[in-house]
């Protein structure tokens, strides 16, 4: 028996009255998750403890078994995994996300958050403006490291873990109110902006038509990790696949290999095909037997509010991850059992993560079952099953009770 899941990042919502009061799941053309939904367990599953942060680090542990009230210890230590970083059990790790800052008269405190993604900027790019932040903000103690896109590291040598909020939280908002309160990181945010506001390449970027990638933002604080082994808790060999850091630094916190493919970028135009062979030739080659794909795409159209590119995002899981894995491994002859779900919703209307149940989708290729007419939140939400323990769906996935 093989095992997958294909994690759709934030692709469940609320409905929308531009969508005739249906969500961007239920709006999307998804002729696949739909025929599978037929012949499926649906239900409902808590991914984010009551009393914790909606978000995708806390959530996906919850997908993989971990419960996050047991091993969460901030998002940015996951990502340092993934990065390579070396972080002492005293090293305080904080996520460095490049952002656009509305550029108005007035004080750095005045400004507004446009976007926490600089237009999802390209990692060539983001790395010059790294290094210049390196060069800018030296600070004894402090070192700044390069990641993916728009996402970025800091690491405090024997550090404290503030809390700071996630610029995704604050869209279109004044950040007066959210800067740190340790002042050498909120000296940093406001040098950053005096640094990178008329950098050469954010000159660039505007006669582009793009975004700048205008000041640093600091938050996800956290220490080191501990996770246990993933193949030791389920005698599963497992394998990630994923354009994110913070997924790559759990698998390698959980000892699981990771596959890098080619074009995946986290983001609307990712390499969604690749992502699926990967796992097919992972699962059918490699002798793994459980793959878990991670697409980020749904989550960042919520965060940029895009309906349309939202709905397009759901339905390229669909035609493009869903349907290449399933037609793989049927025409594979393994026997196989697969989890669809998102790890949290990111609604349209709200542009960042709430803490509600997701609709999950479970099939078992040697058992099909009567399921129901389409997969969606409500259709979920009507069968009545739910798990709230989250961190417990993947033991039903296994059959079998994780240690």
């Amino acid at each position: 028996m093989k095992y997958i899941i294909i994690l759709s990042d934030g692709m469940a919502g609320r409905p929308l009255e531009e969508l005739n009061k249906r969500t961007t799941l239920e709006a999307a053309h998804t002729p696949v998750m739909d025929k599978l939904a037929r012949v499926s367990e649906l239900g409902m599953a808590s991914m984010v403890p009551e009393g914790m942060a909606p978000g995708s680090d806390t959530a996906n542990l919850s997908v993989m078994g971990y419960d996050p009230k047991i091993f969460y210890t901030g998002r940015s230590p996951l990502e340092a995994l993934s990065i390579g970083v070396d972080m002492a059990d005293t090293d305080v790790s904080f996520r460095c996300n490049l952002v656009t800052l509305s550029e108005q008269e007035g004080d750095y405190e005045d400004q507004v958050m446009l976007d926490h993604s600089s237009d999802e900027i390209e990692t060539k790019d983001a790395a010059i403006l790294v290094a210049a932040l390196k060069e800018g903000l030296k600070a004894e103690g402090y070192e700044f490291y390069v990641g993916t896109s728009y996402r970025h590291l800091l690491i405090q040598k024997d550090g404290t873990a503030a809390e700071l909020t996630p610029p995704h939280d604050i869209l279109t908002k004044g950040i007066g109110d959210y800067l740190p309160k340790d002042r050498i990181l909120r000296d940093m945010m406001e040098k950053s902006y005096e640094i990178l506001k008329n950098h050469p390449l954010n000159e660039e970027r505007r006669r582009k038509g793009q975004r700048p990638a205008n000041s640093a933002w600091f938050w996800g604080a956290g220490r080191k990790p501990s996770l246990t082994s993933f193949e030791e808790r389920t005698k599963k060999k497992g394998v990630m696949i994923s354009a994110v850091d913070l997924l790559k630094g759990i698998a390698v916190g959980a000892g699981m290999d990771r596959i890098f493919v080619e074009g995946a970028n986290g983001g609307l135009y990712t390499n969604y095909e690749g992502k699926a062979r990967a796992a097919l030739d992972a699962l059918t080659k490699a002798g793994y037997d459980f793959a878990y794909i991670h697409v980020e795409a749904p989550d960042e159209m919520g965060h940029q509010g895009l309906t349309e590119d939202k709905i397009t995002a759901i339905e390229n899981v669909d035609g493009k991850v869903l349907r290449v894995v399933l037609e793989g491994l049927e025409a594979s002859g393994e026997d196989f059992r697969l989890l669809l779900l998102p790890d949290h919703p990111t609604p349209i209307e709200v542009r960042t993560h709430t803490g509600e149940p997701v609709p999950y989708l479970l099939y078992d290729s040697t058992k099909p079952i009567e399921g129901a007419e389409e997969y969606s939140e409500k259709t979920a939400a009507l069968t009545g099953r739910s798990f709230r323990d989250g961190y417990r769906l993947i033991s039903h996935l296994l059959e079998e009770e994780l240690c």
